[in-house]
């Protein structure tokens, strides 16, 4: 059997760029009834990726397979490189059943391949090869200096050679921001686009070193593989505090108060001040810091300090209250100490008070009960002399006539 010749070209011209990572989709076609009628299947492919394309039939008569290019250019027949391409391979050559590969995949790959095997009549198949143009790494312009707060900053991110054209996303610190609208262009002389999108902030300070990123989003890359970002500084007014050494400052002592002033630019000057009066004698200014170096109640009053960074001017506010100094302090043990002599002395009293009385009375009741036995014995003396008991009542009875003239005393 005769067969067409074909004409053999050279190497395809590159003219995109290469793709980190290859994506396949395939279109399956299924065999018909016709057991001798070749199957392909669609791909599709990035640039710069490998595409493999693979042409069967269900039974063989030893009739040869054939690829040919999208100019219908013969690129294998069976095991037979036609065409000079060393980026097109034999990947398998079987009765059944032939596959090529083609590297390096440019856009100008892309179109319509055709499996042939030539029986009578020849029977073809078609497979279409669909090429993504890769985005290239986006750019963010548009922003060149600070911005004061409550200003307006505008970027503009840009992509080119995207095929179909990608779509572009705006993120600050992760959380998404809505820009406007994306343009697509058309690249002259190119099946690619270039993609523009913009994005317009009011910046306060809470934005002061925010990250803004641009995301290209596309078929051909994984979520997060191209992005570009921009630092942006915003400038505004510092926040003044006044930080005292202590919370207790005390009479006497040194003692010194402490501005502390936050912003952007930092603030370069510092101006204290005594609220209804100038600051005291002994009152030493340094920077932002304000010193005393021997506290006195007149220095009680409210204290301000200004702050200045070129981007406005900020007052703080302190209250000093000066507590007495250790020598206007009663000292405690000494108190508790007073307090217990006081407490013993006392003791001590009552105790002698309680001992004596106790003596009183025991002197007196062995004074009253030592009396009352002399008066019994005078009164029975008569009868002690009585021989008798007869002579003993008459003694008593006269004894008792004789009483008036008796004189007892009593103490």
């Amino acid at each position: 059997m005769a067969f067409p010749s074909y004409p053999v070209t050279g190497l395809w011209t590159l003219s995109l760029l290469t793709l980190l990572a290859a994506s396949v989709q395939s279109n399956f076609i299924v065999f018909d009834d016709d057991p001798m009628q070749p199957v392909t299947q669609d791909e599709t492919v990035s640039v710069g990726g490998t595409v493999t394309l693979t042409c069967r039939v269900a039974e063989s008569d030893n009739s040869s397979l054939q690829w040919s290019n999208t100019a219908q250019q013969t690129l294998y027949f069976g095991e037979k490189r036609a065409l000079r391409d060393n980026r097109i391979q034999l990947h398998r050559s079987t009765g059944t059943e032939l596959s090529i590969t083609i590297g390096d995949i440019q856009l100008s790959d892309e179109g319509e391949y055709t499996c042939s095997i030539f029986t009578m009549p020849v029977r073809t198949a078609r497979a279409t090869v669909t090429v993504l143009g890769v985005p290239g790494k986006p750019q963010i312009s548009g922003y060149e200096d600070a911005v004061q707060e409550g200003g307006k900053v505008t970027l503009t991110c840009t992509s080119s050679g995207s095929k179909p054209p990608a779509k572009l996303h705006w993120y600050r610190d992760q959380e998404e921001l809505t820009g406007r609208p994306d343009v697509v262009e058309s690249n002259p002389g190119e099946p690619t686009y270039t993609v523009i999108s913009e994005l317009t902030l009011t910046v306060g300070r809470s934005d002061d070193n925010a990250l803004i990123a641009c995301a290209v989003d596309h078929p051909s890359l994984a979520p997060g593989d191209k992005g570009s970002e921009q630092r942006i500084r915003v400038l505004f007014t510092p926040d003044v505090t006044i930080q005292p050494e202590s919370d207790l400052p005390r009479e006497g002592g040194k003692f010194h108060l402490q501005c502390i002033a936050n912003g952007n630019p930092e603030p370069i000057s510092y101006l204290w001040q005594k609220k209804d009066g100038e600051l005291p004698p002994l009152a030493k200014v340094d920077g932002s810091v304000l010193r005393f170096e021997m506290l006195n109640k007149s220095d009680n009053g409210m204290y301000l300090c200004q702050a200045d960074n070129g981007i406005g001017k900020v007052q703080g506010q302190y209250t000093l209250l000066v507590q007495d100094g250790p020598d206007n302090i009663a000292d405690p043990t000494a108190m508790s100490t007073s307090s217990g002599v006081d407490h013993a002395v006392i003791g001590g009293v009552v105790a002698v008070i309680v001992f004596i009385l106790l003596c009183l009375l025991i002197v007196l009741g062995r004074y009253l009960i030592r009396h009352k036995g002399t008066y019994l014995t005078h009164e029975a003396k008569g009868s002690d002399d009585a021989p008798d008991a007869d002579t003993a009542i008459i003694n008593a009875e006269g004894g008792h006539s004789g009483a008036e003239d008796k004189k007892e005393y009593f103490i």
